[in-house]
């Protein structure tokens, strides 16, 4: 009952980020207050927690949790939602990049409609050629990261003990690839592994 409880509140959560995330058909991500994100904008960093301790549904409704993060040295993960343009503009760069990374990397995305945007995350993941793995609920950890996404699309890098490295990744970017591999890189350099060439 306890599981039930927590599944709920993650997909309400995932309503509610609905509701006030939102993002402008420029590419500028947008936040809940309606102001756009400006890149020289000086706030302090914030935290985003960590993923130590979560239970999530995949799209296929499989169950995917810390253990399946620990599997790979570096997890990417991109917030989307399907109301989102530039969130599912910048997906077939993602679906390309994903597939070219090594063994010891893996993209994922957590999807914020949830269970009731099913069929439009299905056609957009396949438009896109995405072959990865997509969350639409789930509890503890994640529940809490996806309460502090302030804007879509959001990528972040997460090391093999759920520790997210770095800065996020706010709005589509020029070059996705080169982006994304700077994440990669910089998290892998965090931990002393060998980082990815960008060819």
């Amino acid at each position: 009952m306890k599981k039930k409880n927590a599944v709920v509140l993650f997909s309400a959560m995932l309503m509610f980020g609905i509701f006030m995330t939102g993002c402008s058909g420029s590419g500028a991500p947008v936040n809940h207050y309606g102001g756009s994100r400006s890149e020289d904008e000086s706030s302090e960093k914030r935290q985003l927690g960590e993923l130590k301790s979560f239970e999530a549904t995949t799209l296929d409704g499989e169950t995917f949790t810390q253990d399946d993060l620990a599997k790979k040295d570096v997890t990417v993960i991109n917030f989307w939602s399907v109301g989102c343009g530039p969130c599912v503009d910048e997906m077939p760069e993602i679906a390309e990049l994903a597939k070219s990374l090594p063994d010891n990397v893996q993209i994922i995305t957590v999807n914020f409609d949830g269970e009731r945007g099913k069929a439009d995350t299905e056609r957009i993941l396949e438009e896109a050629g995405f072959t990865g793995i997509t969350l639409v609920s789930g509890n503890g950890d994640l529940a809490e990261v996806c309460g502090e996404i302030m804007y879509t699309p959001t990528t972040i890098f997460v090391d093999k003990d759920g520790n997210i490295v770095g800065d996020e990744i706010i709005g589509r970017q020029e070059d996705t690839r080169e982006a994304f591999l700077a994440g990669i890189n910089a998290t892998l350099k965090s931990m002393g592994e060998e980082e990815i060439d960008n060819e």
